[in-house]
């Protein structure tokens, strides 16, 4: 019981990105932080009074401590990762195990089974060509045609990847990582649509290429999960059929419409045109220039320079929660725990028939 308590103490702790002396700070110092130490090592249990402070303190009931978990999130993918401290990564890891455990408990009460294939397991991808012919591959697989994917998150939540999301410093895009055979895509909520599209196919490359690491740096593997994610976005075939294999001028209006319609960045696109040499490389050059000059051009600011309307939003979980309360095999209240939510909250939400 104490090993126990003590994994899930410093699992909120870090969760909530507070130190031992702010925990000390937060429950009104009615414990000392030699105290939260003994917590967190296994050595001592607190009282009902101190149980209930923590608790309040981290914000989680308390039978957070006693939860029994087989998630256990390993080494993960930060694209920015040298920016972030080790206590916000810390953080970051701990509110995606959180999450994870109360996404695969429900799943687990209806009695889902996980079974995500990977249909590319067995191309070795070394190249950004190879990357992008791997892309393909993947799209033949899962029979997405050559048109725009209107929906990533839930394109990919469909076939049993698991997606979170939370809000998140903006060093932070996303992280991604294997917790057993489950894939687990972690995004920041706060980014906007265009962003977390290509983050959510960037670290789906991560999990799904095969990557000989003991070769490839992992410089070079970010360029193979670019190359992967633009290749999903934007095939080069409809690229090319949109605007030519050369050109000597592209007008910023028809940037605009392959963004909108395919729900990739203007930068990204124009990336993908100096990767074809599509355009000479002085015109690449002016618009990288003029995107530098210009903070709406740099932003995308709508409407002047296109506007997606697609949604980018993980709600598989709270889904699976509304319909294991609408056909009671749980109780709104262990509903509303399982949501991370007040059950005033959860009742305002959920609408029943």
């Amino acid at each position: 019981m104490n090993q126990l308590f003590s994994q899930r103490l410093k699992l909120a702790r870090t969760r909530a990105g507070c130190s031992q002396d702010k925990l000390v700070e937060a429950m009104n110092f009615i414990v000392s932080k030699n105290a939260i130490s003994k917590y967190e090592k296994g050595q001592m249990m607190p009282d009902s009074k101190v149980l209930i402070a923590l608790a309040n303190a981290l914000d989680v009931k308390t039978d957070f401590f006693f939860r029994q978990s087989q998630v256990n999130i390993p080494e993960v993918k930060f694209r920015k990762h040298s920016k972030l401290g080790q206590r916000e990564i810390d953080r970051l890891k701990s509110t995606s195990t959180d999450i994870l455990e109360r996404y695969l408990e429900i799943e687990s009460m209806l009695e889902f089974e996980n079974k995500f294939k990977n249909p590319i397991a067995n191309y070795l991808c070394s190249t950004e060509e190879d990357a992008r012919e791997v892309a393909m591959k993947l799209r033949k697989s899962w029979k997405l045609g050559m048109n725009p994917i209107p929906n990533v998150i839930e394109m990919l939540e469909s076939r049993e990847v698991k997606i979170i999301e939370f809000e998140a410093p903006q060093e932070f895009d996303g992280l991604s990582t294997w917790v057993g055979d489950i894939p687990l895509i972690v995004l920041n909520k706060s980014f906007d649509e265009l962003r977390k599209r290509f983050t959510t196919l960037h670290e789906l490359g991560h999990l799904v290429l095969k990557i000989d690491r003991n070769k490839i740096s992992a410089k070079s593997e970010e360029k193979l999960c670019n190359s992967f994610a633009s290749e999903l976005l934007l095939p080069a075939e409809k690229l090319f059929e949109n605007l030519g294999r050369h050109r000597q001028n592209i007008s910023l209006n028809e940037l605009i419409d392959l963004k909108e319609y395919y729900g990739v960045s203007l930068a990204a696109i124009v990336y993908k045109i100096q990767e074809f040499n599509i355009l000479p490389q002085s015109k690449v050059k002016k618009f990288w220039q003029s995107r530098n000059q210009d903070p709406e051009l740099k932003l995308e600011k709508a409407p002047k320079y296109g506007l997606y309307e697609g949604k980018e939003e993980s709600d598989r979980f709270m889904q699976l929660i509304f319909r294991a309360a609408s056909e009671e095999i749980i109780s709104l209240s262990k509903a509303a725990a399982l949501a991370n939510m007040k059950l005033a909250d959860f009742r305002d939400q959920y609408l029943a028939i």
